[in-house]
C-alpha cells in the first residue's frame, strides 16, 4: 500500500471516529427515552386504567409501533434533508412526545398517554438508525467497532434514564411520573446540538463510484446471511422487550416490590445491555459475528433459567442482567451480519425494510407481554424463551457451517 493510500485511510478513519464520537453521545441522550418509558410506562398505564388492567402495557406497544414507523420516516427524512438533519427531526418528535405524555397524565387520559408514547417511539426509530449511520460512515474493518461504540453510549442512557425517573417522578405531585416525561424535552434538545456538528459522507455517491449496481431488495433480503441476521436480531430484541416489559409488572403488581426496586432492576438491565459494547466489537473482529450471536442466544437461555428458578429479588435482577448481556451480543452481532449483507447504495432500502420488520415484531412482543402476564403469569413469559432461542441458534449454526464450506 503506497503512502497516499495509507494517508487516505488514516483520514477516513479519523473522520469516522469523530462522527462515531458525536453519534455515541447523541445516542446516549436520546436513547434515555427507552429506560424512562419502560421503567414507568406500564405502571403509569396501569394507574390510568379502570378495572380492566390488561391494556397496561399498551403505551409500550405504542412506543414500539412508533419505532417501526420511525424506521420509515427516518429513511424519508434522510433522503430529503440528509441524515444529520433527519436525526434532528427525530429528536424534535421525541421532545413533543414527552410533553404530550405529561399532558395526558395531568388529564388522566390513557389513550392520549399512549399517543405520546407513539411519538416517543417514532423518535426512537430515528435513534435506531444511528448505529447504521456510524457503520456506513466507517471503513469496513471499523464497522463492528463503530456499531459497538454507538451502543456503548447506552451505558450513559442506562444511568441517565432511570435516574431521571427517580429524581423527577414526583416533581408535579400528585400527578405521578409527569416530571419524567417533561424531562425528555431538554434531553432531546441536547442531542440536536451534537447532530449539528456531524459531517457524514454521502454513502450513495460512494456506492455509485464503486461501479456496482444496486440489487433489487427482494434479492438481498432472501440471502441466507441477511435472513439469519434479521431473524436473530428480531429474536434477541423481541425477547428482551417481552421480558423487560413484563418484569416491572411482575415485580410490583405480582410480588409486591416497590416501584423503586423495579426501576433499579431496569437500570441494571439497561447497563448490562450496553456496558459490554466496549468490547463486543473486538469480540466480533476476533471470533466473527456469528459466534458472538450464538453466545448471546445461550446467555438468553441462562436468563430464562434464572427467571424460572424463583421470584426473589435476585431472580428478577439476575435475569434482567443476563437479558441485557444476551441482547448486547445477539443484537450487535446480528446488526454486523446485516450490515455486511448489502452494498453502500443499497443501505437505505435494506435498513428500512429490516427495521420495519424488527420493530413490528418488537411491538407485538411488548403488547403480548401484558396479555401473557395477566392471563398466564410470569413463568409463562420465561418458558417462551426456549423455542425462540433454539430456532435462532440453529440458523446461526447453519450460517457458520455454510461459511466454513465456502472457506474450504
Amino acid at each position: 500500500m503506497d503512502t497516499g493510500s495509507v494517508e487516505g485511510l488514516e483520514r477516513e478513519l479519523s473522520a469516522a471516529r469523530r462522527n462515531v464520537f458525536l453519534l455515541m453521545f447523541a445516542q446516549a441522550l436520546l436513547a434515555s427515552a427507552g429506560p424512562i418509558a419502560f421503567s414507568i410506562g406500564g405502571l403509569a398505564g396501569y394507574n390510568l386504567l379502570g378495572e380492566d388492567k390488561s391494556l397496561a402495557t399498551a403505551p409500550l406497544t405504542g412506543f414500539n409501533i412508533g419505532v417501526a414507523l420511525g424506521a420509515v420516516f427516518v429513511a424519508i427524512a434522510a433522503r430529503m434533508l440528509g441524515r444529520a438533519y433527519g436525526f434532528i427531526v427525530g429528536a424534535l418528535i421525541g421532545a413533543a412526545g414527552g410533553i404530550l405524555a405529561a399532558i395526558a397524565l395531568f388529564r388522566s387520559d390513557f389513550w392520549l398517554f399512549a399517543t405520546g408514547f407513539v411519538l416517543i417511539g417514532i423518535s426512537g426509530g430515528f435513534t435506531q438508525k444511528i448505529r447504521f449511520a456510524a457503520a456506513d460512515a466507517s471503513p469496513s474493518f471499523y464497522k463492528p467497532r463503530a456499531i459497538s461504540w454507538i451502543l456503548a453510549g447506552g451505558v450513559i442512557s442506562a444511568i441517565l434514564g432511570p435516574q431521571v425517573v427517580i429524581l423527577t417522578k414526583d416533581l408535579f405531585e400528585p400527578v405521578l411520573f409527569a416530571g419524567a416525561f417533561v424531562a425528555l424535552a431538554p434531553l432531546c434538545l441536547s442531542g440536536i446540538v451534537l447532530f449539528l456538528f456531524l459531517r457524514l459522507p454521502d454513502h450513495k455517491a460512494a456506492g455509485v463510484a464503486s461501479g456496482q449496481a444496486a440489487r433489487p431488495l427482494s434479492e438481498i433480503v432472501l440471502t441466507q446471511r441477511f435472513l439469519t441476521g434479521m431473524i436473530c436480531g428480531i429474536s434477541t430484541y423481541a425477547l428482551m422487550t417481552f421480558m423487560m416489559t413484563g418484569a416491572p409488572l411482575a415485580m410490583v403488581i405480582g410480588c409486591g416490590f416497590s416501584p423503586e426496586m423495579a426501576t433499579l432492576g431496569i437500570q441494571w438491565h439497561v447497563l448490562a445491555m450496553f456496558a459490554p459494547s466496549f468490547f463486543t466489537g473486538m469480540l466480533i473482529q476476533r471470533f466473527g459475528a456469528e459466534k458472538v450471536v450464538a453466545a448471546g442466544l445461550v446467555i438468553l437461555m441462562g436468563c430464562a433459567t434464572v427467571a424460572h428458578a424463583g421470584i426473589a429479588l435476585w431472580n428478577f435482577w439476575g435475569a434482567l442482567i443476563l437479558l441485557g448481556i444476551g441482547w448486547n451480543f445477539g443484537f450487535i452481532g446480528s446488526t454486523a451480519i446485516v450490515a455486511s449483507s448489502y452494498r453502500p447504495q443499497e443501505a437505505d432500502k435494506v435498513q428500512g425494510f429490516h427495521d420495519i420488520i424488527l420493530f413490528g415484531a418488537v411491538a407485538l412482543a411488548s403488547f403480548s407481554s401484558g396479555k401473557v402476564f395477566n392471563a398466564y403469569g410470569w413463568q409463562t413469559i420465561n418458558l417462551l424463551f426456549w423455542p425462540i432461542t433454539g430456532i435462532s441458534l440453529g440458523l446461526v449454526l447453519l450460517l457458520l457451517l455454510r461459511n466454513r464450506r465456502a472457506a474450504v
